[in-house]
């Protein structure tokens, strides 16, 4: 099986030094200083379990220069980023190949397959010239949640959490377990990421959301984690009115979360500070990925009927410092008041 990570960020980066590592035929896609310092030095993984000692030699090329076809396209960019490379990427894939798209937020995915009075609906922030459904081949799409807290502190130098919650979820959009999907998922828990082939794709997706459509737009705009937004009362009290409509819109559509906003904040009081991606993103002047995290599920609102003025609010807020990163060319990394 030949496989290649299209966009090797502090994820895409970590999947494929495992699979190397394991004795996969993988092939990392990256650009400037990224490509650059893995495919001089190799790739560093820092973390208490899954880090290496030694750089990790891996084979990585420039957009352009891959070999294809492949059997897998696991895709690393962020949602924002899908449009523009879609036709690029569907000529890499193999004709019965499959193609991984485990963005984070709602995908543009979401309605395909899916039995569903809203079967085939496009959502406006996430494919709205409908470019992405043309170009991919349905049946070739795999929908993924990734669980694991990762950092590029620098080009090619990637900092990993690791924690018991860590998994790759993969999915069919019509929730069949495949062959396809179980050989994949058997390839990933070899490689020491633990995964899980479902036989319910959203409802993983809808868990990650409750989470990821608040706190990341939030702590993108506060310049904090989300530990600190559940440890901080008045902000957590924001957090939960946000959440109690993700469950809204998530139960809209039939999905019920099996948590709570509470247990949701609790339980990120307990895990390991790292900036969310969101938060990294703002500090490196990098545009946001608010559309499919915060402004899809509200799409999914007007479409079901059910209100979100506090969801409305950030996507406002968080759009705005948005503009500034994106048209102002703006990054806003932390600087210590009065520090050395």
């Amino acid at each position: 099986m030949r496989i290649l990570i299209y966009g090797a960020g502090a994820i895409g980066s970590f999947f494929g030094g495992i699979l190397t590592l394991a004795g996969r035929d993988v092939t990392l896609v990256a650009r400037g200083a990224q490509h650059d310092a893995i495919a001089s030095r190799g790739l560093i993984l820092e973390g208490p379990k899954t880090g290496r000692p030694e750089p990790v030699k891996v084979k990585i090329c420039r957009p352009g220069e891959e070999k294809g076809p492949y059997d897998v396209v696991f895709v690393g960019l962020k949602s924002q980023q899908i449009e523009e490379n879609a036709k690029h990427l569907a000529g890499l894939l193999k004709r019965d190949g499959m193609i991984v798209f485990a963005q984070n937020g709602i995908n543009w995915w979401y309605f395909e397959k899916l039995d569903s009075p809203h079967k085939g609906a496009s959502l406006p922030s996430l494919d709205p010239n409908g470019v992405i459904k043309r170009t991919f081949p349905i049946d070739s799409v795999i929908g993924g949640i990734i669980n694991k807290p990762s950092n590029l502190v620098a080009p090619g130098h990637v900092s990993l959490a690791d924690q018991a919650a860590d998994r790759l979820i993969l999915g069919e959009l019509d929730n069949s377990v495949t062959p396809r999907l179980k050989e994949f998922a058997g390839i990933v828990e070899a490689a020491g990421w633990t995964a899980v082939a479902t036989d319910n794709v959203r409802l993983f997706k809808w868990r990650k959301q409750l989470s990821n459509a608040v706190l990341n737009p939030l702590g993108a705009v506060t310049q904090s984690s989300a530990r600190q937004i559940g440890g901080y009362q008045p902000a957590r009290r924001a957090a939960k009115a946000m959440m109690d409509e993700v469950m809204a819109v998530a139960a809209s559509v039939g999905v019920k979360i099996d948590t709570t906003p509470d247990e949701m904040l609790d339980g990120l009081l307990k895990r390991v500070e790292i900036p969310s991606s969101t938060l990294q993103d703002v500090r490196l002047g990098r545009g946001l990925e608010l559309a499919a995290l915060t402004n899809a599920v509200v799409d999914i609102g007007r479409l079901t009927g059910v209100p979100t003025p506090n969801l409305e609010t950030i996507v406002a807020l968080a759009g705005t410092l948005n503009q500034r990163i994106v048209e102002d060319k703006l990054s806003f990394p932390p600087t210590p008041v009065g520090g050395k």
